[in-house]
């Protein structure tokens, strides 16, 4: 569609009811629009200013409203429905468990039997915390393991761990696929870099894997380090393998930079089974223990004879959030919706059984989200929709939460950390010499054709607005700069700039 010469001719253009139920847009977000051609019509925004209410709960003033009430792709930003419920819902302490079981004995040091790890979905069994598995499976006096390793997924129903993308990117980390036994998000992690004591590349990886090797056979080149995945070829040989014990070789070929100075090549390229198996070997192995062979590793759900040897417990699902809403994991927060699922209907779970959970959710705290779509919980979707306005009240709904503030603390710093690390650096060093800083916490997300943010500001005079605006179009990408210009427009008390203090 053709792009409207100016503000003035799209506000006289819109429906009598779109001009009844919308307020204007600042004038340098509406530049950056028509700028970057990104049409009015594909971009939504809300914005509430939030004030203390009578009895110590939180109300909103509306400071902003343009098609406000239209479902649109929220991309990662759902990812904030499904922490915040999952917060409330579960609580801050909430552990997920490991189950370790054996069909055997311990005599003189040795397991004689069998291991059956049993996920209920913790998003976070990463190596430090494998680590911490083998000192206390050591601390029940096992030194040496005979036996192979079974692994009980029977927490999720089947259907949710199959590896379906959006973008045909099967490999990509952020595609891994839900797994109640979930390992390092099955994130194969090569470091690459050119070695500092000679002219030739350093490749090393994590987690470490009993059965992998590195073939190295990249050249160094004189040129600089943008677009450096483009020259590596990466082959893992032999693929597709299902025999967990066999030996593995990453072959790495084709040109590197030598400007680089450090980077992640990160991959999917193992099945589930070959990843734990391999990574729970090595891990055993780095904590000082043996085994009489190596392990194989296969799918069985625990047997009735067999006994709980231990119960491992990740890390807290307040500190899961932070990683799920900072750095925009998305399998992560599918495992929580999931988590939703089985604590509160069951086993197995499901997506529709989380989407259950948290409908009921929002209920019980009076919000009536029609045109909600959950498809995953993390945003990483073709069909999920929420609307600004919706997005607004969930942000409103956890200010008046025991959880508000681990929420709050949870969301991106713009120009600090997360994925807004290196949002805003222009506009907030103008504020250097206040005493109280203003800042910008904000979720956000990104698609082919969806840009999105969603979070808080806390403004120069101290006013806390809660902000969310989607953008639904292949022009998408462009709007970085209408955002920002938005954010920065509220740190500035956009609204009422004469009331600035």
């Amino acid at each position: 569609m053709l792009l409207v010469a100016s503000w003035c001719l799209f506000a006289y253009s819109a429906s009598a009811n779109d001009r009844r139920s919308t307020m204007p847009l600042p004038s340098a977000v509406t530049s950056s629009l028509e700028r970057n051609q990104i049409p009015f019509d594909t971009f939504s925004a809300a914005v509430v200013e939030i004030e203390p209410g009578p009895a110590g709960k939180h109300t909103a003033k509306k400071v902003l409203d343009w098609r406000a009430n239209d479902p649109m792709n929220p991309a990662s930003t759902m990812k904030l429905l499904t922490t915040l419920s999952g917060l409330d819902i579960l609580g801050p302490q909430y552990r997920w468990r490991t189950n370790v079981y054996t069909d055997g004995l311990i005599r003189q040091g040795t397991l004689k039997g069998n291991l059956y790890l049993q996920g209920t979905g913790d998003p976070k069994l990463v190596p430090e915390e494998l680590a911490k598995m083998m000192k206390d499976l050591q601390a029940l006096g096992i030194q040496k393991i005979d036996g192979n390793l079974f692994f009980d997924r029977s927490a999720y129903a089947p259907s949710v761990m199959e590896h379906n993308t959006i973008d045909g990117e099967a490999l990509r980390a952020y595609n891994s696929p839900p797994d109640p036994l979930l390992y390092a998000f099955r994130t194969l992690s090569f470091q690459l870099g050119k070695s500092r004591t000679a002219d030739f590349i350093d490749i090393s990886y994590s987690p470490a894997l009993s059965q992998l090797k590195i073939s190295n056979q990249m050249q160094l080149v004189d040129r600089s380090c943008d677009n450096w995945k483009s020259n590596i070829r990466f082959n893992l040989d032999p693929e597709g393998i299902s025999n967990t014990d066999q030996p593995l070789t990453a072959q790495f070929s084709g040109a590197f930079p030598s400007s680089c100075k450090g980077v992640n090549f990160n991959v999917v390229a193992l099945d589930a089974n070959t990843f734990l198996t391999q990574g729970f070997a090595a891990a055993w192995e780095l904590a000082g223990g043996t085994w009489t062979r190596p392990p194989v590793g296969k799918n069985a759900t625990v047997p009735l004879a067999a006994r709980l040897l231990l119960q491992f417990e990740g890390i807290r699902l307040a500190d899961d959030v932070l990683d799920i809403n900072k750095y925009s994991n998305n399998v992560m927060a599918r495992q929580l919706l999931l988590t939703l699922a089985l604590e509160k209907m069951g086993k197995p779970a499901t997506t529709a059984n989380g989407e259950m959970v948290i409908q009921s959710w929002l209920k019980q705290n009076g919000l009536e989200f029609q045109g909600l779509v959950i498809e995953n919980g993390s945003g990483l979707s073709r069909n999920e929709a929420i609307s600004a306005n919706q997005m607004n009240q969930l942000l409103l709904t956890a200010r008046n939460l025991p959880v508000g503030d681990i929420f709050y603390n949870s969301l991106p710093i713009a120009g600090t950390d997360g994925t807004m690390r290196n949002r805003l650096m222009t506009q907030l060093r103008k504020f250097l010499h206040l005493k109280k800083k203003p800042e910008a916490r904000i979720k956000t997300g990104s698609l082919a054709d969806v840009r999105a943010i969603s979070g808080y500001v806390l403004s120069k005079s101290g006013k806390m607005y809660a902000v969310t605006s989607f953008i639904n179009h292949p022009n998408a990408w462009r709007g970085l700069e209408a955002h920002d210009q938005l954010l920065s427009w509220l740190l500035e008390d956009g609204p009422e700039p004469k009331h600035a203090r």
